[in-house]
């Protein structure tokens, strides 16, 4: 907690004289200016194409539209954390340069009203707009607009469908450039009107690069057991990882980031702790398996959680047959379809390590 407080000091400024007057207020409030905090998602975003990491596709049509080439109408798509939303911004940017970026670029995303009324009125609006005028470093700049629709699986069907005729219609002027999670949430006529691309979640080594690459500039120490788990808990999202590290640094106060930190701030249920849910489960008493089951509730540990590391834990566990391994696995579906529900944590864990329970004292 200490180390979180140390970041708030109050400065102090130094008392003016008659020499330096003018130029002492100028210096502080030049020194203000400079530190100020910004989040390190935001710091480290990619501000070109060439920037972006690991999505080789996306990143080679986008180079060919800078280089004058049409911008078809985009769909991207894939896991939260894998440079969507950054890549089409980096490349808007490139495109229009810093002035006209406001003038010819609508992002609209999931916290911005986008029912049928938004589509019909602002964005089919904002598309009608005719495009005029050449950026002021000489660039050559295209003939079109961009409308960046974000998280566009969260747009009802009405709305989406709305977009269709506007997409057509304003073609010349306006290009499109839808993102989700989820591209089957995306209805058929938008698709087909769309280049689809996929992102894929990054790899480990690409991650370790841009995490090392941040560390190193932001003078952090990370261990190499803590760079690891901060990979394996990330799942591919380097957004997540970005912000853990962060975390982990102001928790640390200019210490060594270590795994243990990491999984602190992760919620990460620690191995040891999976390992004795595994070992009550084996010795085939209920009153240990219970006892075991509180104590993670009362640590605070979510049972979503752990639903989802004792799925790898089970799969990856050689002793279980694959008749053992199918019945738990199945069992762990229903858990967390309950856990979605709203049902209570410590029944479900219960019923789930009740089954497993069964599972591993049985001979088969």
């Amino acid at each position: 907690m200490q180390a979180f407080l140390k970041g708030t000091s109050i400065s102090t400024k130094p008392p003016l004289t008659k020499d330096r007057g003018v130029a002492a207020t100028a210096g502080s409030s030049g020194e203000n200016k400079k530190a100020k905090p910004v989040p390190w998602v935001e710091k480290y975003r990619p501000k070109c194409v060439d920037e972006v990491a690991f999505q080789e596709e996306v990143v080679a049509v986008l180079k060919k539209s800078l280089e004058g080439a049409d911008l078809p109408n985009l769909l991207f798509y894939g896991p939260p954390g894998t440079g969507k939303t950054s890549t089409i911004l980096a490349a808007a940017r490139e495109l229009f340069g810093h002035e006209l970026f406001r003038l010819r670029v609508l992002e609209l995303n999931a916290s911005d009203e986008r029912g049928i009324q938004v589509v019909r009125e602002k964005v089919k609006n904002f598309a009608q707009l005719t495009v005029s005028g050449s950026r002021s470093d000489g660039k050559p700049c295209p003939p079109f607009k961009i409308v960046i629709l974000d998280e566009a699986d969260s747009m009802t069907s009405a709305a989406q469908a709305a977009l269709r005729r506007t997409m057509e219609k304003e073609s010349k002027t306006t290009r499109f450039c839808l993102i989700c999670n989820y591209v089957s949430r995306i209805i058929e006529p938008l698709t087909s009107r769309c280049s689809k691309f996929r992102f894929k979640p990054l790899s480990d080594k690409i991650q370790q690069q841009r995490l090392l690459d941040i560390a190193d500039k932001e003078h952090v120490k990370i261990s190499n057991e803590g760079l690891s788990c901060l990979v394996k808990v990330s799942e591919g999202d380097l957004r997540k990882a970005i912000t853990f590290l962060q975390s982990a640094t102001r928790l640390t106060g200019g210490k060594e980031v270590t795994d243990k930190v990491i999984t602190d701030i992760a919620g990460v249920i620690p191995v040891e702790t999976v390992d004795g849910i595994f070992a009550a489960c084996q010795s085939g008493s209920f009153d240990k398996l219970e006892a075991v089951v509180k104590d993670l509730i009362d640590e605070g540990h979510a049972a979503t959680q752990l639903v989802n590391q004792l799925h790898d834990v089970v799969v990856e566990n050689d002793a279980l047959s694959d008749k053992q391994k199918s019945i738990i696995t199945e069992k762990l579906a229903d858990v967390d379809k309950c856990l979605a529900d709203g049902a209570d944590e410590h029944l479900q864990l219960i019923s789930l390590c009740a089954t497993v329970m069964q599972q591993l004292t049985q001979n088969c």
